[in-house]
C-alpha cells in the first residue's frame, strides 16, 4: 500500500462542477499576464518578494527618482532642477539596462512614468503635482481589481495561479476563488491606504511628507501586501489516500 500523499487543494476538487472550464484563449491571456507581472517563487516554493519587484535594481529604479525629487526640492526649492534630477536618474537606469542587455520593461516604464509626472508638475508649476498622476494610477488599479473580484477572476489568482501550477483551474473551486478574492482585497487595501495617507498631504502642499510617504508606501508596502496575499491564498493540505498498487 502506498503512503498517503499530501495534495495541495482548497477543498473539494470541484466545488462548482457546473461551471465551464475556461477556454484555452482565456487561459493563455491569463498566463501571459502572470508572466509579465514578474511574480516568482524561491527554491522553497514561497513567493520571492524581492525578485517579484525586480530585485535590488528594480527597487532602486522605483524609489530613487521620487526620493531624489523630494530631497532636491526640499533643499533648493527649485522645481526645474528637481525635475531634471528625477528624469536624469530614471534615464540612467534605462541606459544602464540597455548597455547591459537586461530587460528594459521596468526601467522604461519607470522613465515614462517619471516623464509624465514631470510634465504635469512643470505644466502647473506646482511641485506637489509631481505625485498627482500616481493617485490616478492607484485609483485605476483599485477599480480594476474590484471588477476582477466581481467577475470572479480575482487578480491574485492570475498572479499566483500559474506559478503554483493551478493554471486557471482554481476557478472551478469556490474555496479557491474566495481565497484569491481575499488576497486581491489585501492588495486593494494597500493601494487604498496610499490614497488615504497621501492625498491629504498633497492637499496640504506638504512636499517633504508626501515624498517620504510615497517612498515608504510604494514598492516596500506593495511587496508586503503581495507577501500577505500569497499567504492567505495558500491551498490547504489535504490527505489523499491512493488505491492499493
Amino acid at each position: 500500500m502506498n503512503q498517503p500523499a499530501e495534495d495541495r487543494t482548497g477543498g473539494d476538487a470541484l466545488d462548482n462542477p457546473g461551471e465551464p472550464v475556461p477556454d484555452s484563449s482565456m487561459s493563455a491571456l491569463a498566463g501571459q499576464y502572470a508572466a509579465k507581472a514578474g511574480v516568482r517563487q524561491d527554491e522553497s516554493g514561497r513567493i520571492d518578494v524581492l525578485q517579484s519587484i525586480g530585485g535590488m535594481r528594480g527597487l532602486a529604479e522605483s524609489i530613487l527618482p521620487g526620493l531624489l525629487f523630494t530631497v532636491v526640492f526640499t533643499i533648493l526649492r527649485d522645481l526645474q532642477i528637481s525635475l531634471i534630477v528625477a528624469l536624469a536618474v530614471s534615464a540612467v537606469f534605462t541606459i544602464t539596462r540597455l548597455l547591459t542587455k537586461t530587460p528594459l520593461t521596468q526601467a522604461l516604464s519607470g522613465l515614462i512614468g517619471v516623464g509624465i509626472c514631470a510634465f504635469v508638475a512643470n505644466r502647473t508649476g506646482n511641485a506637489e503635482d509631481f505625485f498627482l498622476p500616481g493617485f490616478f494610477t492607484n485609483a485605476a488599479y483599485i477599480v480594476g481589481m474590484v471588477v476582477s473580484i466581481a467577475v470572479k477572476w480575482p487578480l491574485a489568482g492570475l498572479l499566483f495561479g500559474f506559478i503554483r501550477g493551478e493554471g486557471t483551474e482554481w476557478r472551478r473551486n469556490a474555496s479557491r476563488i474566495r481565497a484569491y478574492s481575499l488576497a486581491t482585497w489585501l492588495i486593494v487595501a494597500v493601494l487604498a491606504l496610499r490614497l488615504i495617507v497621501q492625498v491629504p498631504l498633497y492637499l496640504a502642499d506638504n512636499i517633504a511628507a508626501l515624498g517620504t510617504a510615497r517612498v515608504a508606501m510604494g514598492v516596500p508596502l506593495y511587496a508586503l501586501g503581495l507577501w500577505f496575499a500569497w499567504l492567505v491564498s495558500r491551498p490547504a493540505f489535504v490527505k489523499k489516500e491512493h488505491p492499493p498498487a
